[in-house]
Parts: C-alpha cells; sequence; structure tokens
C-alpha cells in the first residue's frame, strides 16, 4: 500500500505576554479569543493573575520573574512567534525581564498595548514603571497603542483637542517608539478616533461610536487583532486598518450581551456563525 504524504501546514503564530483576567474579558484571554478568532494560533506568557469581573479588578498577583522568561524562552524557543503583544506588565521589574527576552530572542513585529489602569479605577502598572516601559520595551515596538489617558502619562501633556492628540503621538514616537496610534475610545466625540504617527505623517482610522457598556477589553482586543495581522505578513496599515473594522465589529454584535453586572466583554467571535451572538 502506497504511503501518503502529508505536508505540514504552515501556522502563523501570535505570543501575547500579560496578566490573566479570571472574568475572561481583557487580558490573555481576550488576545487568545482575537488571535483564535483571526485564525492564528495563540501563545501566552502570564506575567500575573488578577481576580476581577465585570465590575471590579479585587486582586492582583504577579508571577516571579524566573517564571516568566521562563514561559517566554519555553515559546519562543520551540514555536517561535510571527508577531507579540504586550499588554498589562503592572511592574519595572517585568518590564525589564521581558524586554531582555524580547530583545535576546530577536522577536518581531512588538505591539505594545502600555496598559496603566482599569476602567474601574485600578492600577494596573505601577507609577514607577512607566519610564522603564519607554525606555527598554518602546524601542523594540514596531507599534505602540495608548489611548488618550494613557498618552497623557508618556507624553506629559494634557489632551484636549485633535491638535493636541497629534502632538502626543509625535512626542511618544520621539522617546523610542518606532510608530504610535493613539486610540479615541475614551473621547467623547461622536466617532471613535485612532490616529496613527508614522515619524512623519498621521493618518487617521474613524468608526462610529456605539451605545453599548459592552467595552471591557476593547483595548486589548484592537493591540491583539493589530499583532495577529502583523503575524500574516500584512503591512501595519493594513493591520491597523482591519484590526479597526474587526474590534468595531466585535463591540456591535456584543452590545447586547448580558455577562455580568457591569462592563461586559465584546464579542470576539462575531465573524464566525458558531460564536456568540
Amino acid at each position: 500500500m502506497p504511503k501518503i504524504l502529508r505536508r505540514r501546514m504552515t501556522v502563523k503564530k501570535s505570543l501575547t505576554i500579560a496578566a490573566s483576567d479570571s472574568g475572561g474579558c481583557a487580558g490573555i484571554q481576550a488576545d487568545i479569543k482575537t488571535f483564535s478568532s483571526l485564525g492564528v494560533f495563540g501563545m501566552s506568557a502570564i506575567v500575573a493573575a488578577t481576580a476581577q469581573n465585570t465590575l471590579e479588578v479585587r486582586d492582583i498577583a504577579p508571577l516571579p520573574l524566573e517564571n516568566i522568561a521562563a514561559q517566554i524562552d519555553a515559546v519562543l524557543e520551540d514555536l517561535g512567534a510571527d508577531s507579540v503583544k504586550t499588554g498589562m506588565l503592572y511592574s519595572k521589574e517585568i518590564i525589564g525581564a521581558v524586554a531582555e527576552r524580547l530583545e535576546y530572542h530577536g522577536a518581531k513585529n512588538i505591539v505594545v498595548d502600555p496598559v496603566m489602569a482599569a476602567a474601574s479605577g485600578a492600577i494596573l502598572l505601577k507609577p514607577d514603571a512607566v519610564d522603564v516601559m519607554v525606555r527598554k520595551l518602546f524601542p523594540l515596538a514596531r507599534v505602540v497603542t495608548p489611548n488618550l489617558l494613557e498618552a497623557q502619562v508618556l507624553s506629559g501633556i494634557k489632551i484636549s483637542s485633535y491638535k493636541d492628540r497629534v502632538e502626543a503621538c509625535r512626542i511618544i514616537s520621539m522617546k523610542g517608539a518606532q510608530t504610535v496610534i493613539l486610540k479615541g475610545g475614551h473621547s467623547a466625540d461622536d466617532d471613535a478616533l485612532d490616529i496613527w504617527y508614522n515619524g512623519k505623517s498621521t493618518f487617521e482610522y474613524s468608526s462610529p461610536r456605539i451605545d453599548t457598556k459592552n467595552v471591557h477589553g476593547t483595548g486589548c482586543t484592537f493591540s491583539a487583532a493589530i499583532a495577529a495581522y502583523l503575524a500574516q505578513d500584512l503591512t501595519l496599515d493594513e493591520s491597523i486598518r482591519k484590526a479597526k473594522i474587526y474590534i468595531s465589529s466585535a463591540i456591535l454584535k456584543g452590545r447586547d450581551l448580558k455577562l455580568g453586572n457591569g462592563s461586559g466583554p465584546v464579542n470576539h467571535f462575531w465573524n464566525f456563525h458558531s460564536g456568540i451572538h
């Protein structure tokens, strides 16, 4: 009987380095759902375990630095990664360990989401860690994705106008980030306007604002989607545009979900008939 030769399928892979969200709305859980929804094999390095739900973050337990480094090494030495996304990193020590391992392995297509605080107000990045993130992690990133509040901290200016947004992007870029996309989800504008600054020019990505309280994890999901598309060899502009469509649709398709008593999740699997509807 003749042997059946099977060609190994090439699979695109994305690694998320962030915290676990026990409620499943944000963090590692949101990233893995996003990767899966967009056809990328998702891998993770968990830096902390959070006890949270749709209402609050109750507790944060950072993992040992040795374990975090070992997770990154285990993934990158064997499976490799076509893109890497970082989320909540919590402390300067964790940021230093993550940056060191990513640089050692020559990781590419790094998307840094500089998560600083939860919508509930919980601090997710210690104040003394901001400078370390800028110095050690930003230079490794292909794109940094702050929201308006994070951009104010990173740039040192108050953002109250479109001109301020562009200036904040420019300042953050000068601090070492190759490119910056400033997310506009926290603004009071009728449209959710994101601005991408590539060091020379600015580009806009706009979508209608959706009336819903189910926006827990939107920042994580958007940056994970960018990473997923970069893993599939799309340009950064294409990745941002498609990620914008993905997150806007996930919010729209998840606006009526009844999960929890606070800010619920988006519908990560809106593009699958078998997903949550």
